[in-house]
């Protein structure tokens, strides 16, 4: 277990009040990291933060809500988890929009641009936040939690998957710049996951179908299985990856 040991290590995870990002909290304070739940809304995070203080003890999660599109609040959650926990180590971009399903020719411009904004922008936004003390330290985790949908198209989610395609390359980039300080930036690709998020994707029993169709596992993936993936590129075990694209997907890209 010590590869994957983040005992001392602090994490900030957006979106992670639910799903794929309260997986990730979960499990790597499971892995023994302090970490800071943060999404919209302030109850649910409070939640998750007093579930996981039951779990392993109070000072081990602190709730900071944020909005992603809010510079201004992405810099009071990395403020308020130095003043909690001195420092962060893992800056983990999980939270997302896709506010449209449909063709590119019938999205909205504030639409797209809510998309490129949120699952773009606002992760190097988050990023930049974070580095200078990981530079400092010479050491530092940053997991930018794509999609499968950036390595295909789709002619309902286009413009997610144009967006979740531009994290690749913006983890390669910061992969590149950053290595030299000891700064791994890799992407997890999930699969379809059980999400609410994905719930357009999974809900309907015929689109489930057509969805899962080319997945050898014939099955939905869990949030859970992709938290694994999360303590791995935040621990030792992770510590000669960078500018990777982790896919978790079922099998669905292998075919």
């Amino acid at each position: 277990m010590s590869l994957f040991d983040l005992t001392g290590k602090v994490a900030v995870i957006t979106g992670s009040s639910r799903g794929i990002g309260k997986a990730i909290a979960e499990a790597m304070a499971d892995a023994g990291a302090k970490v800071t739940i943060s999404s919209r809304k302030p109850g649910p995070c409070q939640e998750v933060a007093d579930a996981i203080n039951a779990k392993h003890g109070e000072g081990t999660a602190i709730a900071v809500p944020a909005n992603i599109s809010s510079k201004e609040d992405l810099q009071a959650m990395v403020d308020a988890t130095n003043k909690a926990f001195g420092k962060i180590d893992t800056c983990v971009c999980n939270a997302a929009s896709n506010p449209y399903y449909g063709p590119m020719s019938g999205i909205e411009d504030d639409a797209f641009a809510k998309i490129l904004q949120n699952n773009i922008i606002s992760n190097n936004w988050l990023i930049q936040m974070c580095v200078p003390q990981m530079r400092e330290r010479k050491d530092g985790a940053v997991i930018i939690v794509s999609s499968i949908g950036g390595l295909r198209g789709s002619p309902v989610i286009g413009a997610y998957n144009i967006s979740k395609a531009a994290d690749f390359q913006l983890a390669r980039n910061l992969a590149t710049e950053l290595g030299v300080d000891n700064i791994r930036v890799n992407c997890i690709a999930p699969g379809l996951i059980k999400t609410d998020f994905a719930k357009a994707l999974w809900d309907n029993p015929d689109t489930l179908k057509r969805s899962l169709s080319g997945t050898p596992l014939k099955r939905i993936g869990e949030p859970e299985e992709i938290a694994g993936a999360a303590v791995y590129l935040a621990s030792k075990a992770g510590a000669y990856m960078t500018g990777q694209m982790m896919v978790v997907d079922g099998g669905a890209t292998s075919t």
